[in-house]
């Protein structure tokens, strides 16, 4: 089952002012050089430093009456963002990641009371560790991208986009997973198009669209700990074909230039994976041109190293 408007609208009124409505910057052509104007929509302003808090949370407040405690697994963004939900709504929070997890994001698990599991390897093994852990113990799975309530919560995004920025005719958005690209296109069906962006080392929606299925993807380079999904989600992997959409990828270099964008124009310091949408953009690959705008999701801010 794929979420649709009405799903994204349900989850806006259950998750409400718990979630930060985050700000939208617009930058004009004299800033980038390009034709177009470029609207920032600053997830990485979010509780937890990402969007995912959104669909963190949609999750936790879906859950059956009487559970007193989850597990997630990922990258980190969502583990803190379970973490932070979590605690909001009186659980506990089992977290699993990876072991090369940016020392940012442990910290944010550990400041909402998350109980963090290391995981040698990449979310792909985190993943498997955690549903041994919830078969074993009962405890219901979060997963970071791949079910209605996930997908749902980080659609709201795209309603405040529809507010904030109405003359956008694109959003630009990083995929890893697909959570909050499957999200965005449900939300913002008919209003605007919603393209992904890959990292050319994560190219997950990529590699399942030219094998007419999820496939599993190698992974790596500097975005991997957020964008770095052993698998593109069945629910992304619809939607990017019902819409007959092809990820764009961008260069390592790219999405390091981006993120030195970023900091030294706005003194926004995103992660790696939050900046591959720009990435795109600024590299051209957008077709947008004089009067138009195209928004870019800042996904998350969860890495405290400043660009070189």
């Amino acid at each position: 089952m794929r979420p649709r408007r009405p799903d994204i609208e349900a989850a806006a009124f259950r998750i409400g002012r718990a979630i930060r409505r985050t700000p939208v910057v617009t930058l004009g052509p004299s800033e980038t050089g390009l034709e177009a104007s470029v609207a920032l929509k600053l997830e990485l302003m979010q509780h937890s430093g990402s969007f995912k808090a959104r669909g963190a949370l949609n999750s936790v407040l879906s859950l059956e009456p009487g559970m007193s405690r989850v597990c997630a697994a990922s990258g980190g963004n969502h583990a803190g963002a379970v973490s932070w939900a979590a605690q909001r709504a009186g659980l506990s929070a089992d977290v699993f990641v990876p072991s090369n997890a940016t020392p940012a994001k442990i910290a944010r698990i550990a400041e909402y009371g998350g109980r963090t599991h290391l995981v040698a390897g990449f979310v792909k093994d985190a993943l498997a560790e955690c549903r041994a852990f919830s078969t074993r113990e009962g405890v219901p799975l979060l997963h970071p991208y791949d079910t209605v309530e996930t997908v749902s919560g980080a659609g709201t995004v795209g309603l405040e986009i529809e507010e904030q920025a109405p003359e956008a005719q694109q959003v630009v958005v990083g995929c890893g997973g697909g959570g909050l690209y499957a999200g965005l296109a449900a939300a913002l069906g008919g209003v605007a198009h919603v393209q992904p962006v890959e990292p050319r080392l994560c190219p997950n929606l990529a590699d399942a669209l030219s094998a007419g299925r999820p496939v599993a993807t190698t992974v790596g380079g500097v975005a991997v700990d957020s964008l770095g999904a052993p698998v593109i989600g069945d629910i992304a992997f619809e939607t990017a074909r019902e819409h007959e959409v092809v990820p764009m990828l961008v260069d390592e270099e790219a999405i390091l230039e981006a993120r030195r964008f970023l900091w030294r124009r706005l003194r926004v310091l995103a992660e790696p994976g939050a900046c591959v949408g720009l990435a795109a953009v600024l590299g051209g690959q957008v077709d947008a041109g004089p009067g138009e705008t195209v928004v870019v999701v800042v996904s998350g801010g969860n890495n405290d190293t400043l660009p070189i």
